[in-house]
């Protein structure tokens, strides 16, 4: 593994999936680097494969072709268990449907991740991360206790607290209103500048994407602009 390469690089890589109609070419040949520290948001109309992006760029889909580098690692040489090993503790993800696990309190979700991690002190930098996203108040809460707002900190506590180096995030505000989302926002970039992690940040929201260093614009399944 290359220590000094960049987080992510994305080489001609393509994506084609079957459906009912015969196969859909999702993603055409499509060239990323994200350098350490960098923001950049995808953007494009619906269907344009920003999400699909993210799942080959994390490895969690495979290319048809092409070739996905995290942290100079060919992903191609890695089965599941290696892929899983190279983005633990390096790799977070943020979704927009938050994905907290549902018989787990607060607490318990974000600590979960630093304790697969191996990270000594868990429980108390669990608590500490929602108390930075001001939910100290809420650490023995279930996610069903919590509103749509509160539930997205828990997942970006749960995603910084193990400091990745990169973070991606599908539609973080997409499913809270207008104030929570500026709030989470807020958050989000504050945060990641300050772990100096490399975001990839998937957003119809061009407010949103206007606070990255650069955007990618995808089109029809490659990168336009």
């Amino acid at each position: 593994m290359t220590t000094s390469a960049p987080p992510l690089q994305l080489d001609q890589v393509a994506l084609t999936l079957p459906s009912a109609a015969g196969p859909v070419e999702i993603l055409k040949g499509v060239d990323v680097t994200i350098s350490a520290g960098e923001r950049v948001a995808i953007v494009g109309p619906s269907g344009s494969g920003k999400s699909s992006l993210i799942a080959v760029a994390a490895g969690l889909e495979q290319p048809t072709s092409g070739r996905v580098r995290l942290f100079g690692e060919d992903l191609s040489r890695l089965d599941e268990d290696g892929r899983a090993r190279l983005r633990r503790g390096r790799v977070s993800l943020v979704f927009q449907s938050f994905h907290l696990l549902p018989n787990m309190t607060a607490e318990e979700n974000v600590s979960a991740p630093l304790e697969i991690c191996g990270r000594a002190g868990a429980t108390a930098t669990a608590r500490a991360w929602l108390d930075r996203v001001g939910l100290a108040e809420r650490l023995r809460h279930y996610p069903h206790q919590l509103s749509g707002g509160e539930q997205q900190r828990v997942a970006l506590a749960r995603a910084l607290a193990v400091r990745p180096q990169l973070l991606f995030a599908d539609e973080p505000t997409g499913n809270l209103d207008a104030h929570n989302a500026v709030a989470v926002a807020d958050m989000m970039f504050a945060l990641v500048a300050e772990a100096n992690a490399a975001l990839v940040l998937v957003t119809h929201d061009p407010a949103l994407a206007a606070r990255a260093d650069r955007r990618v614009t995808m089109g029809g399944g490659r990168v336009v602009a």
